[in-house]
């Protein structure tokens, strides 16, 4: 399948211009993800827009105002939870040239592949890999309270995600959650979760994707002070019972950027 957007067009409609040798390199991560794609079946999105859009667009779009700014080149430290087939994580590794990344999920055969992807494209110095459930990545004194930008795509409802990012922030970090569709329901579940964590929404983020991909939603938390020890919870508990999950707020529509 074709892409829709080529060259410069693509990067105009996203809102930045990677280097030459950061294009060549997000070309090769999908030379590497249709290679272990092919052993390990790690996702569907693998060719033309699915790549492109999908893939390294979707999880590039929310932080495109830091990637203009001297931000891209600083020594950030980045947590990508549920990295799955390695996105957001290893586009932002390529985005981010000075950012250390930690990618964590719980499926060995996706960090294998991840891993063995990260050191085919020179990142395994930058790219650090766990195989473990986030649960406990946030309870570790090396991951608690020790990232710029604690990041998940596609994991699980924003009160759970919110449990598992939250504890990983530095004093001025900031969670990113990745979301499709967003109400004003799906946002007062989320305040709910945040309240015990000790953090709120400072900014809700939206944008449609190009060749028709639809509405995608992105939600910046930040912390009020450090998260309480008692969170996240045992493996398993946040998404039994979510934060904050009795409130049954309104529908509606959320308003957002």
């Amino acid at each position: 399948m074709a892409r829709t957007l080529t060259g410069n067009a693509f990067w105009h409609t996203l809102g930045w211009q990677p280097s030459a040798e950061q294009e060549r390199l997000l070309g090769a991560l999908q030379e590497q993800l249709r290679h272990w794609n092919s052993k390990h079946n790690l996702t569907r999105l693998v060719e033309g827009d699915d790549f492109w859009i999908a893939q390294v667009f979707d999880s590039l779009w929310p932080l495109t105002p830091l990637l203009g700014t001297d931000a891209a080149q600083a020594p950030l430290r980045l947590i990508d939870v549920g990295t799955g087939g390695g996105f957001p994580g290893l586009a932002l590794a390529i985005a981010f040239p000075q950012a250390e990344l930690t990618l964590v999920d719980s499926v060995g055969r996706k960090v294998e592949a991840v891993g063995a992807m990260a050191a085919a494209l020179g990142l395994a110095e930058r790219v650090h890999l766990r195989c473990e459930r986030i649960e406990r990545t946030g309870r570790l004194q090396a991951c608690r309270g020790q990232f710029d930008w604690a990041l998940a795509r596609a994991v699980a409802r924003a009160p759970v995600v919110a449990e598992y990012l939250v504890p990983l922030l530095a004093p001025q970090g900031r969670a990113l959650l990745y979301r499709g569709q967003w109400s004003a329901a799906d946002q007062g579940e989320l305040d709910a979760a945040l309240g015990p964590l000790r953090a709120t929404t400072e900014q809700c983020l939206s944008r449609e994707l190009p060749g028709g991909r639809g509405l995608r939603h992105a939600l910046v938390v930040k912390p009020l002070a450090p998260c309480p020890p008692s969170y996240p919870r045992a493996v398993g508990l946040p998404a039994k019972q979510p934060l904050g999950a009795a409130l049954k707020p309104a529908g509606g529509e959320a308003g957002c950027a």
